[in-house]
């Protein structure tokens, strides 16, 4: 199968979440064995499964963005207040869209200094309150569900900002396939985040660890210090060492 066409396929499936043979042929003018030949390779990609007459995006199990919003609040609020004790005076840092980074700026020193980049409207709206906070948006257009903007210029972002420290989150995360989201969109601009921030800070509870969603937008490696509730195994730990993680546990 040809490369392009194989990722070009990927991305259309995606966005249809479930597709026919038949509208795979017509849509990207091959006969039909070449389809049945380049969806057998694809659905070694286990974003991906047969279904009969066409294959479809495997749905995740994850909970929804909205209920997950009001779930374990005290607990996100733990691991939001161990994370702003991270950020220093004159920091530029970015903090991700979420149901715990959007906490952070609920424990912030007042009297620090800090620039934010963020595509979370809650952070937004409460960066309203803090004197010494300057904030930049990313995003041209308005995400409801998550409560977040989506949209950028790649170029642009690499180019026009420094981001000494990112604080991310992320719908799975795992040894194996790195941090995770389920949406094309979000998962642009975690990308991007993570590619060009100096420092990165995992907020996550237990419940997301060894799950699986579409998308990785950054291996574990990657990361400089982890938040979470979830207790380690030695071995786990371990791991973390290898990899130059700093583990904080609330």
């Amino acid at each position: 199968m040809k490369a392009k066409r194989s990722e070009l396929m990927k991305e259309y499936i995606i966005e249809k979440q479930h597709v026919s043979l038949k509208e795979l042929e017509d849509h990207f003018n091959v006969s039909m064995n070449t389809v049945r030949r380049d969806i057998t390779k694809l659905l070694d990609d286990p974003r991906f499964e047969k279904v009969y007459g066409g294959v479809s995006v495997k749905q995740n199990k994850l909970v929804p963005f909205e209920n997950r919003s009001v779930e374990n609040k005290e607990l996100k609020k733990r691991i939001a207040q161990e994370a702003a004790k991270l950020i220093k005076d004159n920091d530029l840092i970015y903090i991700d869209s979420g149901t715990t980074t959007k906490y952070i700026l609920d424990y912030l020193d007042e009297s620090i200094n800090v620039t934010i980049l963020t595509n979370s409207l809650d952070v937004l709206l409460k960066s309203e309150k803090l004197k010494n906070v300057s904030i930049f948006i990313l995003g041209n257009i308005f995400k409801k569900k998550t409560r977040s903007f989506v949209g950028i210029n790649p170029e642009e972002l690499v180019n026009r900002y420094n981001v000494s420290k990112a604080f991310m989150a992320a719908t799975a995360v795992s040894f194996h396939s790195g941090l995770m989201n389920s949406d094309i969109m979000e998962y642009e601009i975690k990308k991007h985040i993570t590619d060009i921030s100096e420092d990165i800070t995992l907020l996550i509870d237990h419940t997301k660890f060894d799950k699986s969603t579409l998308f990785t937008y950054a291996p574990i490696e990657k990361v400089n210090t982890i938040i979470t509730d979830k207790e380690f195994t030695d071995a786990d730990r371990q791991l973390f060492k290898e990899k130059h993680i700093d583990v904080i546990t609330t």
